[in-house]
């Protein structure tokens, strides 16, 4: 593989928003990037739904292409923060032990990794239901949704928990952002 990208001597990270479906993990990276790239930084957002419509939409829902599509989207992320690039990465990416698989990988690369879990409630995220997903799910016309009628694996010790359903966009946002700039990443 070439390598073509130079990070220009700026540090990069992987910041993995993971949380429910309707949580307000895309809206909260949204917030974050514009923050960031308003202060400089070379911000990237990798959208999980976005990448199940390109890179991984071979894949279904099942555990292990679940895991698949974790996997794939991690190993790009962290190709681009190795670059210099502060990734956001929205994605619900359901279990622990693959999240933790994504972190082993950035670290083993020497690539800075945040976990940030966006700590809405299924039924503030089903009132929300931005995609129509959990109403879809209550008429029976979808199963597998996750945190419903499928598992959804909190993080037990993630960098930052965001309760999105207690504070305002622009607050998670800014919150976020604090986080990277503790941690010398912003």
């Amino acid at each position: 593989m070439s390598d073509d990208l130079t990070s220009g001597g700026a540090v990069g990270a992987t910041v993995w928003l993971t949380g429910l479906p309707s949580a307000g993990k895309t809206t909260i990276a949204l917030t974050a990037a514009a923050e960031l790239r308003s202060a400089g930084h070379r911000t990237h957002i990798l959208d999980g739904d976005e990448l199940r419509a390109h890179l991984t939409a071979d894949l279904g829902f099942s555990r292990g292409d679940r895991e698949e599509n974790v996997r794939r989207i991690g190993y790009v992320a962290e190709l681009l923060a190795s670059h210099g690039v502060t990734v956001l990465v929205p994605v619900i990416a359901p279990y622990a032990d693959t999240r933790a698989s994504v972190r082993e990988r950035h670290e083993a690369a020497g690539t800075a990794y945040v976990e940030v879990h966006v700590a809405t409630p299924v039924d503030v995220c089903a009132a929300r239901d931005v995609k129509g997903l959990y109403a879809r799910q209550a008429r029976g016309e979808l199963s597998g949704l996750t945190g419903v009628d499928d598992p959804y694996e909190p993080p037990a010790a993630p960098d930052l928990r965001i309760p999105a359903h207690e504070q305002s966009r622009a607050e998670s946002g800014r919150a976020l952002v604090a986080l990277l700039r503790k941690k010398g990443l912003a």
